[in-house]
C-alpha cells in the first residue's frame, strides 16, 4: 500500500514539473499592442473572450516581431465568445496586436517543455 501511495505522489510531482509556465498575461477590453515577451519554442497562446452581447463581439489578434514590427501572422479572428489555445514553434521576442469590439479578453503566453508539445493539436484545448 505504501508503494502505491509513493508511486502516485511521484507521478503527480512529475506531472506538476512539466506544467506550462505563464510568461505574460494580458487583459483588456479594447485595442492595444502588448508589451514585449520572450519565449522559446514551443509555447502557447491561451485565449479567452467574453462580452455582454452575443452577436456584437469580435476579437482579432496578430503576432509581430518585437523589435522590427514585422508581421508574423494572424493568430485569431473570432466573433464568438469562447476560449482556446494556439501552439507556436518559433523562439523569439514578440508582441500581440489586439483589436476587439464590445469584448473582454484575456491572453496568457505560456512556455511549454518540448515533451509537452505533442499534447496540443490544432483545434484542441488543454
Amino acid at each position: 500500500m505504501k508503494k502505491i501511495a509513493l508511486i502516485i505522489i511521484l507521478c503527480a510531482a512529475s506531472m506538476h514539473a512539466m506544467a506550462e509556465v505563464t510568461v505574460k498575461e494580458f487583459r483588456g477590453t479594447g485595442n492595444t499592442t502588448t508589451s514585449i515577451f520572450t519565449v522559446e519554442a514551443p509555447w502557447l497562446l491561451d485565449w479567452r473572450l467574453d462580452g455582454d452581447y452575443d452577436n456584437l463581439i469580435a476579437l482579432d489578434i496578430t503576432l509581430v516581431e518585437a523589435h522590427t514590427g514585422k508581421l508574423v501572422g494572424r493568430v485569431l479572428h473570432t466573433k464568438r465568445k469562447g476560449n482556446g489555445v494556439k501552439l507556436f514553434k518559433d523562439t523569439g521576442q514578440y508582441q500581440l496586436r489586439v483589436s476587439s469590439t464590445l469584448a473582454r479578453w484575456t491572453l496568457k503566453v505560456q512556455q511549454l517543455q518540448p515533451e509537452e508539445e505533442e499534447l496540443y493539436t490544432p483545434g484542441t484545448a488543454k
